[in-house]
């Protein structure tokens, strides 16, 4: 509690010192306030992802384990989700209705191939393996920066420029990149990283839900 003393009686505090001292006990509360950074609900602050964000573009070996939505206008459905990512390799299970069952996507050296209970298929990318195997696509090359919050390389072909935008604290709410159009619904701190816990990806009519349940940094 801020104590305030009497001055000496040398120097008396008169009407207009006293209003001195009150609107410079005001302006400090006021500096106070103004120097905590703006905060939403889940924690975030103003200027974290820009001070993580170098943190987060190394952050690139992890496991993610979630639950992603497919809606088209024939269909609504999911899958289970567990990826694995190294800047070399990745392997993504991928497990339920709209998965057909069991299938393993594995990526190594530009060699893609997809597993399942019809046998081992290779294709030249993975979005063309997954589209003549499962007649749909994940956008493969460009997701392992996309669910961290950052775009795709726009030097690689098979993801080009980008528009992003961000929200009130700075992070990233839309991204526009090869077509596609992702919005950051929420994020989740792991370690020491804000990293996204639910987003949304539309293509034309196609809509992927993406909830990330699991996020873990994993060795090479």
């Amino acid at each position: 509690m801020l104590t305030l003393t009497s001055p000496s009686p040398r120097w008396p505090l008169t009407r207009h010192t006293s209003r001195l001292w009150l609107a410079s006990f005001a302006l400090l509360l006021l500096a106070g306030c103004a120097s905590q950074a703006p905060m939403d609900e889940s924690g975030r602050q103003a200027g974290q992802w820009e001070r993580q964000q170098a943190d987060v573009e190394a952050f690139d070996t992890w496991t993610l384990v979630g639950k992603a939505g497919l809606r088209t206008p024939e269909e609504n459905v999911s899958a289970n989700l567990d990826w694995n990512q190294t800047p070399y390799y990745f392997r993504m299970l991928i497990s339920g209705p709209f998965g057909g069952g069991r299938n393993v996507l594995e990526g190594r050296e530009g060699r893609f191939s997809l597993s399942n209970s019809d046998g081992r298929f290779e294709a030249e990318t993975p979005e063309a393996l997954m589209e003549e195997q499962l007649g749909w696509s994940l956008p493969v090359t460009a997701m392992p920066n996309w669910v961290r919050g950052l775009p795709g390389d726009p030097d690689n072909d098979n993801t080009g420029s980008y528009q992003l935008e961000t929200d009130e604290l700075g992070f990233p709410s839309h991204l526009t990149q090869d077509g596609w159009e992702i919005d950051y619904r929420d994020w989740e701190k792991v370690d020491d990283l804000w990293l996204p816990r639910r987003m949304v990806m539309n293509y034309d009519d196609v809509r992927i839900t993406l909830v990330v349940n699991q996020w873990q940094a994993s060795e090479e």
